[in-house]
C-alpha cells in the first residue's frame, strides 16, 4: 500500500513537469495567451455576479418566506393523483431554483423518511438526473449579454418537468 501512495504523490507533479517541458520546448508564448484567459475568465465573473446576487437572494428569500411549504400544500393533492411522493414537493420545487437549496431539501427528505425509502430513491435519481435550471439560465445568458431567453426557460422547466416524472416511473419499475 505504501508503495501506492508514493506513486500517486508523485503522480500530479510528473505530469506537471511534463507538460511544462511540452510548452517550454516550443516557441509560443503560453505565459501570455494564459494570462489572456485570466483575464477573460475574471472579466466574466464580475458579468455574472449581479445575476448570481439576484438569484441567490431571491431563493432565500422564497424559502424563508414559508412560499414553499404553502406550494407543496398546494400541489399535494396533483401529486397524490400522479402517484409520486408528496415529500418529494420540497425537492421539486428548489431544485430549478438552487442547488444548495435542493441539497438542503434532500437531506431533510432523507432524515424524515429514511434512506431507504421510496422517496428518498426518487430523490436521489431526481437529484442526478435534474439540473438546476433557472441558475444555469441566469448565469449563462448574463454571461453572454443575451436579454431574451426565448424558448430557453419553458424548455428548461419542461425538461424539469420530465426529470421529475421518469425518475418516479423509474424508480417505480426498479424498487417497487
Amino acid at each position: 500500500m505504501t508503495i501506492l501512495n508514493k506513486i500517486s504523490a508523485f503522480t500530479l507533479p510528473i505530469i506537471i513537469l511534463i507538460f511544462a517541458l511540452i510548452l517550454g520546448s516550443r516557441k509560443k508564448d503560453y505565459t501570455s495567451v494564459f494570462i489572456t484567459g485570466a483575464k477573460d475568465g475574471i472579466r466574466s465573473s464580475f458579468n455574472i455576479l449581479p445575476s448570481l446576487c439576484l438569484l441567490i437572494v431571491g431563493v432565500n428569500m422564497l424559502s424563508s418566506s414559508g412560499a414553499i411549504s404553502i406550494l407543496s400544500k398546494t400541489l399535494d393533492p396533483v401529486f397524490v393523483f400522479l402517484k409520486i411522493p408528496t415529500e418529494l414537493l420540497p425537492l421539486i420545487i428548489t431544485r430549478p431554483l438552487s442547488s444548495g437549496a435542493s441539497i438542503a431539501s434532500y437531506e431533510s427528505l432523507i432524515e424524515s423518511s429514511g434512506i431507504d425509502s421510496f422517496a428518498s430513491l426518487c430523490g436521489a435519481v431526481i437529484m442526478s438526473s435534474s439540473d438546476t435550471a433557472f441558475y444555469v439560465i441566469s448565469v449563462y445568458f448574463s454571461s453572454t449579454g443575451i436579454k431574451k431567453t426565448r424558448h430557453a426557460l419553458p424548455c428548461a422547466i419542461l425538461s424539469s418537468l420530465l426529470c421529475i416524472f421518469l425518475s418516479c416511473i423509474l424508480c417505480r419499475l426498479f424498487f417497487e
